[in-house]
């Protein structure tokens, strides 16, 4: 069969479900993944056409595709700060919103200092921000902590790939008051924080692929997670080291006012590349 109509087989099947840019990108990942084919190769061979044995993963795919299953899980990666990841359903797939967190702290430890730095990343899922950190802040030492041993392994797999290292531990912060023996510069967390509520605007293929264990929390405890990240926070970094958080859109406010309520000083509310407040920034006293 001519690619083109595999192309056109994956609109007509596709674009009532999601928008036609979206289903040109899948179809150029995954002609990527399973073809080793670039994306402009139809305009260059237009005719080119492709055996039954290639066409294959390509309409499997298509048949996952329509069940919502996202692409990122399909082909198993993604790619995130310029590095490439697996990804499965025990992860959440790392958003360009995270990336954006991910800039902001490398752009400050750069400035502060950027070597000798000591960082926890709390929830680490995929291990995209503890690896992200590791790559561009040489000499760091980076720690990620997970409760669910199928993300650990999957990011200890992600950071030998990546030619990094890493120190990983399993715990729960709704549960760990260990004390570091040494202190921290850099707190990072993007945890839970979709409440119940919001779940009416959420895509099909997160809420029914992504892990409710690193999405949700209760609407009557929304920031349960960053009371006791910052509470942590607080206990574990140096004079002057830095918290960063990703938050949910619609509890700034709240977010900003709980770090105000544990003294933290210096607290910055950034918007996302959407224009959606997303981050926050708090530093410790000396």
């Amino acid at each position: 069969m001519l690619l083109r109509e595999i192309k056109n087989i994956f609109h007509r099947e596709l674009n009532t479900i999601y928008p036609q840019g979206e289903v040109d990108s899948f179809f150029y990942l995954l002609i990527e993944h399973y073809l080793k084919l670039e994306r402009f190769v139809l305009a260059l061979r237009p005719d080119l056409i492709v055996s039954k044995e290639q066409e294959q993963p390509l309409f499997e795919a298509l048949a996952q595709l329509k069940l919502h299953r996202p692409v990122q899980y399909i082909i198993g990666k993604t790619v995130f700060m310029d590095l490439e990841l697996r990804v499965n359903e025990n992860v959440l797939i790392p958003r360009p919103e995270t990336e954006d967190l991910v800039r902001w702290i490398i752009e400050d430890c750069r400035i502060d200092r950027g070597r000798d730095l000591r960082i926890l990343d709390i929830g680490t899922g995929s291990g995209c921000i503890a690896i992200a950190l590791a790559k561009n802040l040489p000499g760091a030492k980076v720690v990620a902590l997970d409760v669910s041993q199928k993300a650990l392994e999957l990011a200890k797999k992600n950071a030998e790939k990546n030619g990094i290292e890493i120190e990983f531990i399993k715990a729960d912060i709704l549960n760990f008051n260990v004390e570091f023996e040494i202190e921290l510069d850099v707190v990072v967390s993007n945890p839970p924080y979709v409440r119940e509520l919001d779940k009416k605007e959420m895509s099909e293929n997160v809420l029914c692929h992504e892990p409710e264990l690193a999405l949700f929390v209760p609407d009557e405890d929304p920031l349960r997670f960053y009371t006791k990240i910052a509470d942590f926070a607080k206990a574990n970094l140096k004079g002057n080291g830095k918290l960063y958080l990703e938050i949910n859109q619609y509890l700034a406010e709240d977010s900003q006012a709980l770090l105000e309520a544990k003294n933290f000083q210096d607290i910055e509310l950034r918007k996302d590349l959407f224009g959606n407040n997303r981050m926050l920034k708090a530093s410790t006293s000396f």
